[in-house]
């Protein structure tokens, strides 16, 4: 399960940003071809945060489609599996516009330094 280490990842980026305060909320951008299982991710940041500095922070989380531009036919796909290929024509060759994502988009904190 790799969800555990992705939410370590995230506790200690948002640890180190904090400035002391106690964090409320952080919010990530996912895409789609990182493969991450929304219930799975919820769960090991629960296990993770819990009885921790982070006990209480919420993890929100923005999941971004995979899009895909035919150099071909110029069409702009939204892909439903990992294959990256044109809904529109077939063609292979397609430029990746997103859904490779996985970053922090921004984190809430108190406003008390604890």
């Amino acid at each position: 399960m790799h969800e555990l280490s992705l939410c370590q990842a995230i506790a200690d980026t948002i640890g180190e940003r904090g400035g002391g305060r106690e964090l409320v909320r952080v919010s990530v951008r996912i895409g789609h071809l990182r493969q991450v299982v929304p219930d799975s991710l919820q769960f090991s940041w629960q296990l993770l945060t819990e009885g921790s500095d982070l006990d209480g922070c919420r993890l929100e989380v923005e999941y971004v489609a995979a899009v895909v531009r035919c150099r071909a036919c110029e069409a702009e796909t939204t892909l439903d599996m990992p294959i990256l290929a044109c809904g529109s024509c077939g063609g292979v060759d397609v430029e990746l516009r997103s859904g490779e994502e996985f970053l922090i988009a921004s984190i809430d904190v108190s406003q008390q330094v604890t």
